[in-house]
């Protein structure tokens, strides 16, 4: 993928973030760490969701880690053009 593509995987994911945020009332990242300590919806119609959310999130979280190692890629390459 390229940087371009990754930073166009980011936003749509993190379009689909915020809307579970405006759903829900509560930021992405607190979400996950409720969840992955096992905390349970307080309504059990929320559980396809909060699946869902989850994957969302962990997909966003690896994409951010590609657009860091592609970013690093990209500026080792610059500097081989340059010297």
């Amino acid at each position: 993928m390229t940087l371009r593509d990754i930073l166009s995987d980011i936003h749509a994911l993190e379009e689909e973030l915020l809307e579970f945020e405006r759903k829900y009332g509560i930021r992405s990242e607190t979400f996950y760490a409720a969840y992955v300590s096992g905390e349970e919806p307080e309504d059990e119609s929320w559980v396809l969701d909060f699946g869902e959310w989850a994957s969302v999130y962990r997909t966003w979280l690896r994409r951010q880690a590609d657009y860091r190692n592609e970013l690093k890629n990209f500026k080792k390459k610059l500097r081989v053009y340059r010297d």
